[in-house]
């Protein structure tokens, strides 16, 4: 009997964290959706996404609400042994679909996480299994779509380690997640940075990616990073926390694929400029077309956060805004937008020009000849 109290202790101390690994990763299919029910995806009926308010507080219901699949958990084998994984895609009205991937851990500390980064399931890393299965969301959305993407994108990728219960202190009392967060800060910066070896991380870089980190009660935590994420706390109440870090994903997944857009019509204004006389109706259009599509892509990206009843969530998603930077992106499209439109008008001005002098040349023309026609009557 005493030997089995020895055998569980020891087993208590080899294990002493205990959570899930969340891949999210977001992708561009389309300029938009069409706006009607999808029914059903990979073989399952398509829902409302619902996640209720897991504090006290005044509330107000979230304004969007994307559709979403959730596929049965399936077992594989993978590079940390046996694995229950867990899918669910998420479809916006935006033009595009978040997919997460699930996976439940038993560690003895927090360095042994880094190893979840290269996660394989059965021979394949997480990261293809995501693409080849966006690529069959992409084929069975299409009707639903409008202007979908010739190629799919890699997408933006974010993982959140969520840890549900941390260990206690030494005197057997509930530590605060605040001071276990201060006592392991090197190791999380570590994990947040994918290093293997936390003593090669400078205390610089180890306060810079755990300064903003954020807490509601003395018994959850969250540290956002560029790349990653660890959140502290009950399951039941990390749900909606994951949710808005995927729509920070998938804003930033967003602007990115505008962002090359822009790269592309950029290049086009500037071979036109190479030969301004090609100026026609079609290029009015297209810019047209692309300043419609950036005015429509920011009131989407806004209207898909104005849910903020919570203000715990509304600090996160701030901090998630600055972590991605996504207010840079928004100025950077901004500026190509503008400069696109200045050398449309430059364009416009030339082609202008152009015509302007052929119309004083066809006046001068048609002057002499009435000279002509007078002198010859006379």
């Amino acid at each position: 009997m005493e030997s089995s109290r020895e055998s569980t202790a020891a087993s208590s101390r080899r294990v002493s964290l205990g959570g899930e690994v969340v891949y999210i990763r977001a992708f561009d299919l389309a300029y938009d959706t069409k706006r009607q029910r999808i029914p059903a995806i990979l073989g399952q009926e398509v829902q409302d996404y619902l996640v209720g308010p897991s504090k006290p507080g005044p509330k107000q219901g979230f304004f969007y609400r994307p559709q979403m699949v959730t596929l049965p958990p399936r077992m594989y084998q993978s590079s940390v042994g046996p694995l229950e994984v867990s899918i669910a895609v998420k479809i916006y009205n935006v033009g595009a679909v978040s997919i997460q991937v699930r996976t439940p851990f038993e560690v003895s500390s927090i360095e042994e996480l880094v190893k979840y980064y290269g996660l394989s399931l059965a021979g394949n890393s997480v990261e293809v299994e995501v693409v080849q299965l966006a690529e069959q969301v992409r084929r069975e959305l299409e009707p639903y779509l409008v202007r979908p993407v010739p190629i799919l994108e890699p997408g933006e990728d974010y993982t959140v380690f969520c840890i549900y219960q941390l260990p206690a202190a030494p005197e057997g009392i509930q530590r605060r997640t605040e001071d276990w967060l201060m006592e392991n800060r090197r190791a999380v910066a570590a994990l947040l940075t994918q290093e293997s070896n936390a003593g090669r991380l400078s205390s610089q870089e180890a306060a810079e990616s755990t300064e903003r980190y954020l807490t509601y009660y003395e018994s959850d935590l969250v540290v956002p990073d560029w790349d990653a994420a660890l959140v502290v706390g009950e399951q039941d109440s990390l749900e909606e926390i994951i949710h808005v870090m995927e729509l920070a994903n998938v804003q930033l997944a967003e602007l990115a694929a505008y962002d090359r857009v822009l790269d592309g019509a950029l290049e086009v204004a500037y071979r036109d400029l190479s030969r301004p006389r090609r100026v026609g109706r079609e290029v009015s259009r297209n810019l047209r077309e692309i300043r419609v599509d950036m005015a429509r892509l920011n009131d989407e990206l806004l209207n898909i956060t104005k849910f903020f009843g919570d203000w715990h969530l509304a600090r996160i998603y701030q901090c998630l805004f600055s972590r991605f930077h996504l207010r840079d992106w928004n100025d950077t499209i901004n500026v190509k937008l503008r400069t696109l439109a200045d050398l449309y008008h430059l364009l416009h001005q030339d082609w202008i020009n152009y015509w302007m002098v052929v119309l004083e040349t066809t006046i001068v023309l048609l002057f002499i000849l009435d000279v002509v026609l007078l002198l010859v009557g006379l």
